[in-house]
């Protein structure tokens, strides 16, 4: 899973499966859509106007409970280095 913060443009996204995937996108209202793939995976979720969805103005702390350690390391990047589409 990589989460991705574009603060140019407020947008957050959230990818659940890696790679690149062939998706439709489903829109649940005007900042919020799911990325669904083959099989009717979910891909990835897109928030746009980010801190205002998201919490009053800022970007909540991201917390991560019952997660086992993977064997990659966790990266923190200020900016990402790809686009948000899947």
């Amino acid at each position: 899973m990589k989460i991705s913060y574009d603060s140019e443009i407020d947008a957050l996204y959230i990818r659940l499966i890696e790679g690149k995937q062939e998706c439709r996108t489903l829109r649940l209202n005007e900042e919020v859509a799911l990325n669904i793939g083959v099989g009717e995976k979910l891909v990835g979720i897109e928030i746009l106007d980010a801190k205002q969805v998201l919490g009053a103005g800022q970007l909540p702390a991201v917390v991560l409970e019952g997660i086992t350690a993977s064997l990659s390391p966790l990266a923190v990047r200020e900016k990402p280095s790809e686009t948000y589409r899947a």
